[in-house]
């Protein structure tokens, strides 16, 4: 097994229409896509979490509707054509994990789902939800409501938002293509094969082409996007081909790949981020027996919080800070300004009858917080 596969925890695997959709019938690839249930299926019995990011909805759904396929389809084509498509390429993954007793959950995700914070927590509390329930889940552009201006534009950079936004370890994008070459291998043989990116350079960047395929619109191009983002996140990712059977299995045993490792860890980079990135717009007083819970790696309870300053919403920085007024931490808040009023100072499990909903049971997550003082 790959070493930095066999590491991982999280695992998010991207798939492009080129491979699950037969480009002469314009249905589903299904003894490649069984294949790949497989993977998965193997992945889940070795105690990983994984999730799927695949393309699809949109060249499916060209089909059903007879839309024709010797152009590319305008806007409105493409939105509907992803409406009809959407709900068999679900189906498909249904039925390729059934067999193996793992369940699949459908998620469309727009730009602004991962750019938004109240909405990029959310995104990712229901990601957190599914893993732990050890559920995959399949996420694809939410292509009915998107764009030419605010969509993503390919799975690739899609995939490394949703790696991030999980904490997952390892992107793994399966292409046309083993890996990142020097020059385009189809057309200059002198062109030479990278099997490691440990930093990414102009140079880099300018080995990448153009290159689009008949069913997908992703190139090497946006491929070296992904990985910036992924990398930035603490993500490391690889490319490797997906055009055989069971691809992942195929990357376990050596299959030549290139890999963009990450310097630090998904949980590093995210504190990083908390700590040095978003601006505070509001601040937590605690007692002393809160602070003594965060410094031994604890969330931040409702019940430890004396005072709350500032207006915030659901997702945005606050700093936590003693009674002295010492800064001890910052994190992101898991409730408004107006709801964590209602609520401080008391038992978590007061906090549905306070609120009238369940919440969750912190103000912060530890996994939202870094300590700074």
């Amino acid at each position: 097994m790959s070493p930095r596969l066999d590491a991982a925890q999280r695992v998010v695997i991207k798939i492009g229409s080129a491979l699950l959709v037969d480009k002469a019938t314009g249905e589903v690839n299904r003894p490649w896509l069984d294949a790949l249930a497989g993977d998965v299926a193997r992945l889940h019995a070795a105690g990983k979490e994984v999730i799927l990011v695949s393309s699809g909805s949109i060249a499916l759904g060209r089909r059903v509707l007879k839309l024709p396929r010797t152009r590319g389809p305008r806007l409105e084509e493409a939105q509907a054509a992803a409406a009809a498509g959407q709900i068999r390429l679900a189906g498909a993954y249904v039925d390729a994990l059934k067999p193996h007793g793992i369940s699949v959950a459908q998620i469309l995700l727009t730009p602004e789902d991962t750019e938004r914070r109240r909405r990029y927590l959310n995104a990712r509390a229901t990601l957190q939800t599914l893993l732990k329930l050890r559920a995959v889940p399949v996420i694809n552009e939410n292509d009915t409501v998107a764009t030419q201006e605010i969509r993503f534009g390919d799975n690739d950079r899609l995939a490394a938002r949703v790696s991030v936004m999980a904490g997952a370890d390892v992107l793994v994008l399966l292409s046309d293509i083993d890996g990142l070459y020097t020059a385009d291998p189809t057309t200059d043989p002198l062109a030479r094969f990278i099997p490691e990116v440990p930093e990414i350079t102009a140079e880099i960047e300018a080995m990448c082409g153009t290159t689009r395929t008949d069913v997908g619109t992703g190139g090497m191009v946006t491929k070296i996007m992904a990985a910036r983002i992924a990398v930035a996140g603490g993500c490391s990712m690889v490319i490797t081909s997906g055009k055989v059977l069971a691809p992942v299995a195929a990357l376990q045993r050596g299959a030549r790949a290139t890999w963009f490792p990450a310097a630090k860890s998904p949980a590093a980079a995210r504190k990083q981020w908390i700590a040095g990135t978003l601006k505070p717009t509001g601040r937590l007083v605690v007692d002393a027996g809160a602070a003594r819970a965060l410094k031994d790696g604890r969330s931040l309870l409702p019940a430890g919080v004396t005072a709350i300053e500032g207006s915030f919403e659901k997702g945005d920085t606050v700093v936590i800070a003693d009674a002295a007024g010492h800064e001890l931490a910052r994190g992101l808040a898991s409730y408004g300004a107006d709801e964590a009023r209602r609520i401080q100072g008391r038992n978590s499990r007061d906090i549905e009858v306070v609120l009238g909903y369940r919440g969750r049971d912190v103000l912060v997550h530890r996994d939202d917080l870094v300590l700074t003082g």
